[in-house]
């Protein structure tokens, strides 16, 4: 690959995903453009080729839930309204304090330990597990180990805007850049780090498939919905982490918009037994 180089931003950091019809999906790690190249042999037995923009068509919508759960729903909806938990008084200084230190004039001045209580703190939603970070930490030294977290934190919310935020939440994922703080680049706190800056967008639902409190898995108990596997070759984790967080967001915003008190909502109603949706 090391001779083609991408039409948009001549970057050669590039990879290729051989496609059903012989052709190669061209994907430009740098800037996000992907194109085709190669001779296509057509084999109608098989699928066309995927964009992110196909794919991202294809991903249920709010359309697709069904009357009879949304009326399910609704009644979940009024019952724990009736009894909504008081909202944790932490989170708004909490949100408000990292807002300031992740903004584009404050990241690169953002203190170490203020850094390292992100990671820990359960406040807004627990990342879980941290043992494995707080070992990188002591290992690397807390100048070097906070520089590496700005950086990865720099990367999600400003890196290239040609690149689209959930490629940019692969990457860092996934490593393929090789940017930022390898223990930092998680799903759940870099998750958690766009639930802090965009409050309005993303629930503090930290994974996207987990057996307790995955997206993919609380489509599923409270709304019936099938949400994908991810794979890297097309549904990505970023892809699906942002696009279930959308979705979720849609179903429930409008009718619970606080949406730390939505998220309340949505673990409490997949756990709620079927004959209280009835």
């Amino acid at each position: 690959m090391a001779l083609i180089a991408c039409p948009k931003c001549n970057s050669e950091d590039i990879n290729g995903t051989p496609q059903a019809d012989s052709r190669l999906l061209i994907h430009c790690n740098d800037c996000g453009t992907e194109w085709l190249r190669g001779e296509a042999r057509r084999d109608p037995g098989r699928p066309a080729v995927q964009t992110i923009d196909s794919l991202h068509a294809e991903f249920p919508t709010a359309a697709a839930v069904r009357h009879e759960i949304r009326e399910r729903v609704a009644i979940l909806e009024s019952e724990f309204l009736l009894n909504r938990p008081e909202p944790d008084p932490e989170v708004a200084d909490y949100r408000k304090r990292y807002q300031e230190l992740f903004s584009r004039e404050n990241l690169s001045t953002a203190p170490a330990d203020d850094l390292l209580h992100f990671a820990n703190s359960a406040t807004i939603a627990s990342p879980g597990n941290m043992s494995g970070l707080n070992r990188a930490w002591k290992t690397q030294g807390q100048d070097k180990a906070a520089h590496k977290v700005r950086e990865s934190i720099e990367y999600l919310l400003y890196g290239p805007e040609s690149l689209r935020l959930e490629d940019r939440l692969t990457q860092l994922i996934e490593g393929k850049k090789g940017l930022g703080f390898p223990s930092f680049n998680k799903e759940p706190l870099l998750t958690k780090v766009l639930c802090v800056v965009e409050p309005d967008r993303w629930l503090p639902i930290l994974k996207y498939s987990a057996p307790a409190d995955g997206k993919k898995e609380i489509a599923k108990l409270v709304f019936d919905l099938d949400l994908p596997p991810a794979a890297k070759t097309s549904w990505t984790i970023g892809r699906l982490a942002t696009w279930s967080n959308d979705l979720l967001r849609s179903l429930v915003g409008n009718d619970i918009p606080n949406l730390q008190l939505a998220t309340q909502f949505l673990l409490w109603a997949k756990n709620q037994p079927p004959t209280s949706r009835t």
